[in-house]
């Protein structure tokens, strides 16, 4: 398989995984509901890891040249790498997690139970960042030792398809929240915290 293949199967799963969570994909499986809305996240969440590490052994396989950095860049991917680490362990802490993988959703449409709405949340680091996974995701697509020329080309992807899924979410959640979400928008960032640097 060559470079350019592999940059198109990152590209069609970026687009793949972008649609499966758009408004009108979400509103589908309601209607659907059920088991289709049940197991809907949770399946969603097993595709894309599995065709995720397929991906990876895919791209891992092909000769790459690596490309040099400066005497200070290992000292920037540390630091990104930190950052990350920060916000997934604080995003974490924040988010159910059940029902970000989807079991809550499955164990709900077995027992016959109708799930609630996810709620709209503002506790933690979600005082500081609107979406603390999406900013850690691009820190750590830079942060990751080992930078190569196909490497490059797949982490400028992958950036573009975490913004792209970032205002997707964006949407969504303007949509179920409203004015609420408009507010929140107003006082907390999008993907940098910077405002915990302010003098209060």
């Amino acid at each position: 398989m060559t470079a350019i293949k592999v940059c198109l199967l990152w590209l069609v799963w970026c687009a793949v995984h972008s649609l499966l969570i758009t408004v009108r994909a979400q509103q589908w499986i309601a209607e659907k509901g059920g088991m289709w809305q049940g197991f809907y996240r949770l399946g969603y969440v097993c595709f894309a890891t599995v065709s995720l590490l397929l991906l990876f052994g895919c791209t891992a396989s092909l000769p790459q040249h690596r490309i040099p950095l400066p005497p200070w860049g290992t000292g920037v991917q540390v630091v990104l790498l930190v950052y990350a680490g920060m916000l997934f362990i604080s995003g974490a802490k924040a988010y159910d997690l059940q029902t970000f993988l989807g079991l809550r959703q499955w164990y709900d449409a077995r027992a016959g139970r109708t799930g609630q709405p996810p709620s709209f949340l503002k506790t933690g680091v979600l005082q500081h960042v609107r979406h603390p996974w999406y900013s850690g995701a691009m820190a750590l697509l830079w942060g990751v030792p080992g930078l190569t020329d196909l490497g490059l080309l797949i982490r400028v992807i992958l950036t573009g398809y975490v913004l792209i899924g970032t205002f997707l979410e964006e949407r969504k959640l303007h949509l179920k929240h409203g004015a609420a979400y408009q507010a929140y928008c107003k006082e907390v960032p999008m993907l940098i915290p910077w405002r915990i640097f302010q003098k209060k």
